[in-house]
């Protein structure tokens, strides 16, 4: 039996990457989806690919969080799962970020999860789930990401408070911290072929199990929390890093 039948879900950041692999996830096991994405053109082309519905809204704008909010009241009623995953990787060294690029990441990355769980908590079913889509870099002091690992701690810790206020409501909300995941993600930066390249190496070598993850292996954690398996899980943080958050030291 599909483990997310008849649920209806909603993913933001559901066009690429991680947020697609999980789309295609949960409507595998029964759901019925809603992705939101920035770009209309890349969500109506998943949307299509998927065969899922489709909303463009930037996170980062409160009233187009309230417009996809009614939207989906309007089509679908109220939702079960709230799969908070939109989310920018923008590195830059300390001493050298300026206010333009701290706001863009903390209006996204951290204002912009909260916004849309408090924005959707009214149409959200009593029993419903939110999962918050964080990362590894709120531990690590990984270079070149101060205010990107800023703004996933903050996540983490609206996490752990909101799971203790909507608990009444038998609400779930857990957050999973992928480590590095072969998405599109890193290509947005603006760094050249040769700079990715390097970092990916960097990265992949501090790996144990000396690979990246895949978006559907994130995928699948998403979906175990968003269902019933796991109806007793709430406030928790999930590590999906290979095994890198256990020793950040390892290089080799």
């Amino acid at each position: 039996m599909s483990q997310l039948n008849n649920k209806t879900a909603v993913i933001t950041g559901g066009n690429s990457g991680i947020g697609y692999s999980t789309a295609k996830k949960f409507k595998a096991e029964g759901a019925n989806v809603i992705i939101i994405g920035r770009s209309s053109e890349k969500v109506n082309t998943a949307a299509k690919e998927l065969g899922v519905k489709g909303i463009t809204a930037d996170v980062s704008d409160l009233s187009a969080i309230d417009n996809a909010v009614n939207q989906i009241e309007k089509e679908f009623g109220k939702i079960d799962i709230l799969f908070v995953n939109a989310g920018i990787f923008s590195p830059i060294p300390v001493g050298q970020i300026s206010e333009k690029i701290f706001d863009n990441l903390m209006n996204i990355n951290f204002k912009g999860a909260v916004f849309t769980i408090e924005k959707f908590l009214p149409i959200i079913n009593d029993g419903g789930n939110i999962i918050n889509l964080s990362s590894i870099n709120a531990y690590t002091g990984m270079p070149n990401t101060a205010v990107y690992g800023a703004s996933k701690a903050a996540l983490n810790s609206y996490t752990r408070t909101a799971a203790t206020e909507l608990a009444p409501r038998k609400i779930r909300v857990n957050v999973v911290n992928p480590g590095p995941i072969a998405t599109p993600i890193f290509g947005k930066t603006g760094m050249s072929e040769e700079q990715l390249k390097g970092l990916g190496d960097m990265m992949q070598n501090r790996i144990p199990l000396k690979r990246y993850g895949q978006p559907e292996e994130i995928a699948e954690m998403v979906a175990f929390l968003a269902s019933d398996k796991a109806s007793f899980i709430t406030g928790g943080e999930y590590n999906v890093d290979g095994g890198t958050n256990i020793n950040p030291l390892l290089i080799a």
